[in-house]
């Protein structure tokens, strides 16, 4: 089993910075991509962010230069640096990633989410 859990949500004001943590733990072989979504209430998920196994990187226009995604292939840990916080980037944030078990068994899993309120 693996498991992915996120941590870093919270209350914070418009400008601000939050830095969210997403670790997979459980009985990994690999990973392949780690992303980052966000669901703002009333609107559709979104891929905000995604990084390889080697380090390349895809952003939303909406986050592009605030946002820094980066992972630690050692801790199998994903990280999002947000910066320049807006309020309408108030959102569930959640990461997601795909792999294979240490059977070699293919996977992918989401986080529950962590909750970001950008406001004043």
């Amino acid at each position: 089993q693996v498991q992915l859990v996120e941590s870093g949500g919270g209350l914070v004001q418009p400008g601000g910075s939050l830095r969210l943590s997403c670790a997979a733990s459980g009985s990994i072989f690999s990973i392949n991509a780690m992303n980052w979504y966000r669901q703002a209430p009333g609107k559709e998920s979104e891929l905000i962010a995604a990084i390889n196994s080697v380090g390349s990187t895809h952003y939303a226009d909406s986050v592009k230069g605030r946002f820094t995604i980066s992972r630690d292939n050692a801790k199998n840990m994903v990280y999002l640096q947000m910066n320049n916080l807006k309020p309408e980037d108030t959102a569930l944030y959640y990461c997601n990633a795909d792999g294979y078990y240490s059977d070699f068994g293919y996977f992918e899993l989401w986080g529950q989410g962590t909750l970001v309120t950008v406001s004043s």
